[in-house]
């Protein structure tokens, strides 16, 4: 079933969601090295990590929404493509809060800040697995005819296609 949101049949919304998951995750990373090494540095980098992340996050959430409009009522796709925003919107909300609770000492967050992106990256984890769920198990995404000889999208018939040099 191929994305509604797409460009030249490249949905528009996985190419997005690499940006915020990627930042979000960092953010934590350097969360831990912020705290292990008490450099505050590391710390006030992951607070505009996380800034970005959310921005990001709510853009392909857009994207990713218009896509499950598209999925047909009652399908298996369809509830798990809700389940799948849902926990990808409330993983931006504990960011979010993250964020928010860090806003005055970026340098310096609360425990308890660090604890929501935790509780964020955990629930960004198994709703990534359940967008993976979407594409690779139940085909969302994928255009028609998708097959490992597919024409390129950006070309005429048969550009860049590999040559096949069997015995």
């Amino acid at each position: 079933m191929e994305a509604k949101a797409n460009i030249r049949g490249h949905a528009i919304h996985p190419i997005l969601v690499v940006f915020p998951l990627g930042l979000l995750a960092t953010s934590l990373v350097f969360d831990v090295i912020g705290k292990a090494t008490d450099v505050g540095e590391w710390l006030l980098v992951s607070y505009y990590m996380i800034g970005a992340g959310i921005v990001g996050g709510l853009l392909a959430a857009v994207f990713g929404l218009i896509d499950w409009l598209g999925i047909p009522r009652g399908t298996r796709a369809s509830a798990v493509g809700l389940a799948h925003g849902l926990g990808m919107v409330g993983a931006v909300v504990f960011f979010a809060g993250s964020w928010f609770l860090r806003r005055d000492n970026p340098a310096a967050p609360e425990d308890l800040a660090i604890g929501l992106s935790v509780v964020g990256f955990l629930i960004a984890l198994v709703s990534g697995w359940l967008g993976g769920e979407l594409v690779e198990r139940m085909g969302v995404s994928v255009m028609p005819g998708a097959n490992l000889d597919a024409p390129l999208s950006l070309g005429k018939e048969g550009q860049l296609r590999p040559q096949h040099h069997g015995k």
